[in-house]
């Protein structure tokens, strides 16, 4: 249906490029990470739509909104006393209901897929997707657990990607995988500075 031009290369490394871009700013929290994530997202569309994994397809759509989001709760969602929105971390309960919903819609949206379209590795591509949807909810929200759910995710979609022949996301996910544990350590350092801090304001 789709005849895409060997352009899809440039749109690769454009993306390869941009991706690491964004996430080095997201570990430095530097409100950048969002505008430089959404043209990340913009080439990921296209790229994704050749590749007929429409599970990451959708999910970069919905990428698009909680960039806009993202970027909006990191102005406004700090807390009175700051401006500036802090790193914290998301209740035990809370992500034990989160990732029980998500293990329901992998099974859920995988096995549409499997059964009405032509996708590949449905169950696989939705598991990354389902995960990211996570992950990038806890990250506009400044939450320390984002980066587990997305270091789950890195690894599976560099795996997905090199089966798929698409190289420099490969590259792009491996790269991902150090850049989530470098972005969990530098979180948290950010959130015990924080939490002393607001430790030593208490009466």
């Amino acid at each position: 249906m789709f005849d895409f031009p060997l352009t899809l290369g440039v749109f690769e490394i454009f993306g390869l490029i941009s991706g690491t871009i964004a996430i080095a700013l997201l570990i430095k929290q530097n409100i950048w990470t969002w505008p430089i994530g959404i043209a990340y997202t913009l080439a990921s569309i296209y790229i994704f739509l050749s590749a007929k994994l429409y599970a990451d397809l959708a999910l970069h759509i919905f990428y698009l909104i909680m960039s806009a989001y993202g970027w909006y709760f990191w102005l406004k969602g700090g807390s009175r006393e700051s401006s500036t929105l802090g790193v914290s971390r998301e209740s035990k309960r809370t992500l034990f209901i989160l990732l029980f919903l998500c293990g329901i819609s992998i099974y859920l949206s995988g096995t549409l897929l499997a059964s009405y379209t032509a996708a590949e590795l449905p169950y696989w591509d939705n598991t990354t997707t389902i995960l990211s949807l996570l992950a990038i909810w806890l990250q506009s929200r400044k939450k320390i657990e984002s980066w587990m759910v997305w270091l789950v995710v890195d690894i599976l979609a560099a795996g997905i990607y090199f089966y798929k022949e698409i190289y420099f996301y490969s590259i792009l996910y491996t790269i991902y995988i150090v850049m989530a544990f470098m972005g969990y350590f530098e979180w948290h350092k950010s959130y015990k500075h924080e939490y002393r801090n607001h430790s030593h304001d208490r009466p």
